[in-house]
């Protein structure tokens, strides 16, 4: 089982969540709703530092995930997620060795799901949600959402920290992944 290695030095978590922070100023979303997100993200950060980013920390932190498409954009990959038990994109916490958000999201989806040769797109979407079930002391996920395709869909690879991978149609996830869906909606459009 792949441990999770944390960004205990200072240094580190100090970059990433000033990173994390030059991104969301310089991103421009698509609605008020992920406008008003983004300053309570920037808020977020600028109230905790380095323990932003820090999953023990706290209860609250950043996290990435990628919503990995083939470049067609009509198949998404997903992991049916061990500890939240549904389909989810691919993503988790921030590392010692991620330079920036969209490597620990591109870096995620490689560990999660396998499929190499990823290129990112951009920052796509914002979501702070609450956690159920087997996630310890994390309460909160503070997650910055990107998107990046692979040119087909490629054979997936299950991680330890899923009971399965793979490629759904777009048309398929309000069924299997409505939060999935939710979040792409507006992406999509």
């Amino acid at each position: 089982m792949r441990r999770y290695r944390e960004p205990v030095d200072p240094v580190i978590a100090q970059q990433l969540a000033a990173r994390s922070a030059d991104l969301l100023t310089a991103w421009h979303p698509g609605s008020a709703e992920q406008r008003a997100l983004r300053d309570e993200y920037l808020a977020f950060i600028e109230h905790h530092g380095p323990d932003a980013v820090r999953k023990p920390a706290g209860p609250e932190h950043l996290t990435a995930s990628c919503f990995l498409f083939t470049e067609d954009r009509a198949h998404v990959l997903l992991t049916l997620h061990r500890k939240a038990g549904r389909w989810l994109q691919l993503g988790g916490h921030y590392e010692p060795a991620d330079a920036d958000p969209a490597e620990a999201a591109l870096r995620e989806a490689l560990e999660e799901g396998g499929v190499p040769g990823a290129t990112l797109v951009g920052l796509a979407d914002l979501d702070r949600h609450e956690l159920v079930g087997a996630f310890g002391a994390c309460r909160v996920h503070w997650d910055l959402g990107f998107l990046a395709t692979v040119p087909a869909a490629s054979a997936p690879v299950i991680s330890d920290e899923s009971d399965d991978v793979r490629w759904f149609r777009i048309d398929e996830l309000a069924d299997a992944a409505p939060d999935v869906a939710r979040r792409l909606a507006p992406i999509l459009a």
